[in-house]
Parts: C-alpha cells; sequence; structure tokens
C-alpha cells in the first residue's frame, strides 16, 4: 500500500471528524462516560480491526481512549488508516 504525502492525509482528513496528523500517524481522542463504555468500544473496534487486519496503536485511561493510525509496512499513513479511521467513528457514534 501507497504511502500518503502530507497533503493527501489532510484531504482525507477533511471527510473525517476530530482526527489530526502526528509524527507520521493518524491520531484522535475520544471519551466515554466511564471505564466499562470505553473498554466496552474497544472491543468492538478490535473486532473490526482484526476483520481489516490493521491494527491501531492505542492507549486507554479510564474513560478516555487514544488511537494513532499508521501502516508500519509504508512506514506512514496509508488509505488504509483512513478507512479504519472511518470505521472507528462509525462504531463510536
Amino acid at each position: 500500500m501507497k504511502k500518503m504525502n502530507t497533503n493527501e492525509i489532510e484531504a482525507a482528513l477533511k471527510n473525517l471528524t476530530g482526527w489530526e496528523l502526528k509524527n507520521d500517524m493518524i491520531e484522535r481522542s475520544f471519551t466515554f462516560k466511564d471505564f466499562k463504555e470505553a473498554f466496552s468500544m474497544m472491543t468492538r473496534i478490535a473486532f473490526e480491526c482484526e476483520k481489516q487486519q490493521h491494527h491501531p496503536n492505542w492507549e486507554n485511561v479510564y474513560n478516555n481512549l487514544t488511537v494513532k493510525l499508521s501502516t508500519h509496512d509504508a512506514n506512514g499513513v496509508t488509505q488504509k488508516d483512513i478507512d479504519l479511521a472511518k470505521t472507528i467513528e462509525d462504531i463510536v457514534a
């Protein structure tokens, strides 16, 4: 999969909500009601990640979840990351 350049990434991010380009990754944080809701959402996202065979870097602290996406094989952001970000948005919504 082809690594996207900064202009391509920024254009793609216009179709997403709250995602930012940081350190060659796209990143977004989510806040939930409590830890149980955050963990439940992570589980739902994990099943979709397995389906897409693409896995995020993420961090969970109590009710906060930060997701960072990058395609390691391409050494940067690819369409695969944009697609997974959209899927994550749909799950959280």
